[in-house]
């Protein structure tokens, strides 16, 4: 396995999830202001352009086969919803954000369920994502 360049530094420093959606403002609204991602930068170029980048904490990539979406799919909606990319962010109250996010655009998929991984995780639909919002029930040792 390789972690690292010859220099010993990460050769990957940041994970940045950039997303297409046709109302920005809308989106801005639901990701910086309801869900609480602070503002790192913002742009605006010729002809309209827009973007807006926010900090979501640490970054992982998840890579889960066939099988395991299915399985998570299975225990956080009860069918198959998920398109290919689904996008999850840990916050401290999966109940609460789920209804601020519900209340600000979101779609309900599904609501809070704990599962087999110890912890409570909401599905929605969200603007240009199917999200999950996560609360670890066990606190980190």
């Amino acid at each position: 396995m390789i972690s690292s360049n010859p220099a010993g530094t990460p050769r990957v420093t940041q994970l940045r999830l950039v997303v297409h959606v046709d109302d920005y403002d809308a989106a801005v609204a639901f990701y910086r202001d309801a869900l609480g991602l602070p503002e790192e930068e913002a742009y605006s170029g010729e002809g309209g352009a827009e973007v807006m980048i926010l900090d979501a904490g640490r970054a992982t990539l998840e890579i889960a086969n066939t099988e395991q979406k299915h399985f998570i799919d299975s225990v956080e909606v009860g069918r198959q919803v998920a398109p290919r990319l689904r996008v999850a962010f840990e916050v401290a109250d999966a109940e609460g954000v789920t209804r601020t996010l519900a209340d600000n655009g979101a779609e309900l998929v599904a609501a809070p369920v704990k599962t087999p991984w110890r912890s409570l995780n909401a599905r929605l639909e969200a603007p240009g994502l199917h999200i999950t919002v996560f609360q670890e029930l066990d606190p980190p040792k």
